[in-house]
């Protein structure tokens, strides 16, 4: 109870700065947080990154580096990036996938090698006559599908989070980033190599069973 009252008057005192309004993403669908997903700068603070031009805009992990594991999931299957709070502000959500030339712990994505493969959109007044709407104000979480055409690989997943709310001037958006490490198993599958392959994955959704 004592704990509980501390952590409330502490998100009070702080919700006057907005850091109770702010969020990460820490991990996606059940894996620990930080294990696949590259530790944010702001997974103390959580607060955002303004500047589009800064170096860490890709994947807002300049001080902790790649994430030490990578996650496996098959292309066209869903995925569920967390978050450590809710999206507070109103505001806009892309996804993003990177292919890295070898392995993703060791890819920074630069380069123009980024494609979008999701988004949550403002959905306009059709009256004409209020504000546009965001679905994605208040997500605990985002799901969506990896693209079932996606060549086998190993991937950056980045997701962001435009929040809007003071984005009246140059400069105030807020961005909420996060890139997590994904392998992408199928049919590409070198039974020679060495190391010796001790396992496969067999791509496609599992076997119907009616």
């Amino acid at each position: 109870m004592f704990f509980s009252r501390v952590v409330l008057i502490l998100c009070v005192v702080a919700w006057f700065s907005g850091v109770c309004a702010h969020y990460c993403w820490p991990s996606v669908d059940q894996t620990l947080p930080w294990d696949v997903v590259r530790r944010t700068d702001n997974y103390e603070t959580r607060n955002p990154i303004q500047n589009v031009n800064d170096p860490n805009f890709r994947c807002y992990n300049g001080a902790g580096g790649a994430a030490p594991n990578t996650y496996s999931i098959e292309a066209g299957n869903k995925i569920t990036f967390q978050t450590d709070n809710v999206l507070y502000h109103i505001g806009v959500v892309n996804v993003y996938m990177a292919k890295a030339p070898d392995k993703a712990i060791d890819f920074d994505g630069s380069g123009n090698v980024w494609f979008k493969i999701f988004e949550i959109t403002a959905h306009a007044d059709p009256t004409g006559n209020n504000y546009p709407t965001f679905p994605a104000n208040m997500l605990h979480n985002v799901t969506f599908t990896i693209p079932k055409n996606v060549p086998t690989g190993q991937y950056l997943l980045r997701i962001e989070h435009i929040a809007l709310h003071d984005a009246h001037y140059f400069g105030g958006a807020q961005f909420y980033i996060a890139c997590a490490q994904l392998n992408e198993p199928g049919i590409i599958f070198d039974p020679y190599s060495y190391p010796t392959p001790t396992s496969y994955t067999q791509p496609g959704p599992v076997v119907w069973s009616g």
